[in-house]
């Protein structure tokens, strides 16, 4: 659930969709890049809510607050979502929070919530389109999706256990702000409740009940054989505390009886590792299908609230098939790639050309221990050569960092062998708190040379990957 109007979710789709090719090379002797099978963890610099979803097309949908529309994202690539195409999907409302896309009986879906600028009037919403590329064709509205209560309600997601269908979402038990609660109903149709909603999770450990209003929010459905796992957030999603608990289920119990769920008295899933507040997860595959994969969000840095990025991580399972998340990794130290994804090119940015005030700094958790800063002057710039060995669409994966005083945003000009440049986004999370900007690009085979100089505020780089999506 996201409580804020997420004013920079435009930034990112400023940046898709960029075509730079190639020209002259510079003649300096370009410094070898080194192949790599693995990734620094920020796959998205900004946002919450993460849902992403792998359909049977081998392409990645994905999906996050935005504020007033439904953006949709579509990628080959697990790590590469961010530079990816885009749609956006106007809802007619305010305060859009966590919407998702599901593939149900061969049309898309899009279940979200909205208000009318008033929180108390938050209630989950239904779009179809009957399209094979959700991207393309139209959104129909299906109007709102409700049991005979229509109490306040977010979060909503859907699900399918011995052929019926299933709504989970986090609601008001009355008309007043007191608590949040998991409930669950029975679907006639992907956009009809046609069951009286039950109670399955309120907050009631200390983890759940340590901030006001208790929550318990953003159910998500990992099944396991015959087992039916509920993950869900709890704790206050302004915190650092925020964290992931988890409700099991049999397969062949009834769903509709709160006694046939068990919840688990501990996180699976809090803060650690340098990584503040993770939460909001769903569940995806490596692009070969061989690994399960978890996207959350977490703070940008302890103590910043609502202000987030999504991160990635491989997961495993328990004996008793439920998913074991271990904890957030390092951010620091680079994660292997998701099983199946193009291996890539990295480029330090201090083995690069500096002019102006641009200088190497060396720094313990910087890629190869060193970044290049202070690109502080219109003059000054870091410029890398880099060589590919074919033509086509390449995405740039850059860790920046911004820790410009005032907490805006930064950009460095990007520019590919003297051509025009474009702005590169920097998220504001303190210095040497690094993030990853992208950028999407269309390159020749051979040499090329990159630069990245002075924009608006003041930006870091640490390096680069590159590597290839397409023709």
């Amino acid at each position: 659930m996201d409580k804020k109007t997420w004013l920079k979710g435009g930034l990112a789709l400023m940046l898709l969709g960029t075509t730079l090719s190639g020209g002259s090379f510079d003649a300096a002797q370009a410094a070898p890049a080194q192949e790599k099978n693995d990734f620094y963890n920020v796959i998205m610099q900004d946002g919450a809510d993460p849902f992403m979803y792998r359909h049977a097309d081998g392409y990645y949908y994905f999906t996050k607050t935005t504020g007033g529309n439904v953006t949709l994202w579509r990628s080959k690539t697990l790590t590469g979502i961010d530079a990816a195409e885009t749609t956006v999907v106007e809802t007619g409302g305010q305060n859009v929070w966590a919407p998702e896309i599901h593939r149900i009986d061969g049309a898309w879906y899009i279940y979200y919530a909205k208000d009318d600028g008033e929180n108390a009037n938050h209630r989950m919403y239904v779009m179809q389109n009957k399209s094979l590329n959700p991207l393309k064709g139209t959104w129909v509205d299906k109007g709102p999706i409700t049991d005979s209560t229509n109490r306040w309600a977010i979060d909503g997601t859907v699900f399918k256990a011995r052929g019926i269908s299933y709504f989970v979402w986090s609601g008001w038990e009355g008309t007043e702000n007191v608590r949040q609660v998991l409930y669950i109903a029975r679907m006639g149709n992907p956009w009809t409740i046609d069951s009286p909603r039950v109670e399955i999770a309120r907050p009631e450990y200390q983890w759940e009940t340590n901030h006001s209003p208790n929550v318990n929010e953003g159910p998500q459905i990992l099944v396991k054989g015959n087992q039916i796992n509920i993950v869900y957030s709890a704790s206050g999603s302004w915190t650092d505390d925020y964290s992931l608990g988890l409700l099991t289920a049999k397969n062949n119990s009834d769903l509709l009886d709160p006694a046939s769920w068990t919840k688990r008295p501990d996180q699976v899933f809090k803060t650690g590792g340098g990584i503040y507040g993770p939460g909001h997860a769903s569940f995806t595959t490596s692009p070969d299908g061989q690994e399960d994969w978890i996207v959350y969000h977490a703070a940008k840095r302890q103590g910043s609230g609502w202000d987030r990025e999504i991160r990635t991580q491989p997961f495993t399972w328990n004996a008793d098939k439920t998913p074991n998340f271990g904890s957030p990794l390092d951010p620091n130290q680079p994660i292997p790639l998701p099983s199946g994804e193009p291996e890539r090119d990295r480029y330090e940015a201090e083995d690069g050309r500096l002019a102006g005030t641009a200088k190497v700094s060396q720094h313990a958790d910087s890629s190869g221990g060193a970044k290049v800063g202070y690109i502080d002057t219109e003059e000054s710039y870091v410029e890398v050569d880099v060589d590919v060995d074919k033509s086509g669409t390449y995405i740039l994966y850059a860790r920046t960092g911004n820790g410009t005083a005032g907490g805006n945003w930064s950009t460095l000009k990007l520019s590919v062998d003297g051509g025009p440049a474009s702005d590169f986004f920097v998220t504001n999370q303190g210095w040497d708190n690094w993030g990853t900007s992208t950028q999407k690009m269309t390159l020749d085979k051979g040499k090329h040379t990159i630069r990245f100089a002075k924009g608006n505020g003041y930006a870091e780089i640490d390096g680069f990957d590159l590597f290839r999506i397409g023709k």
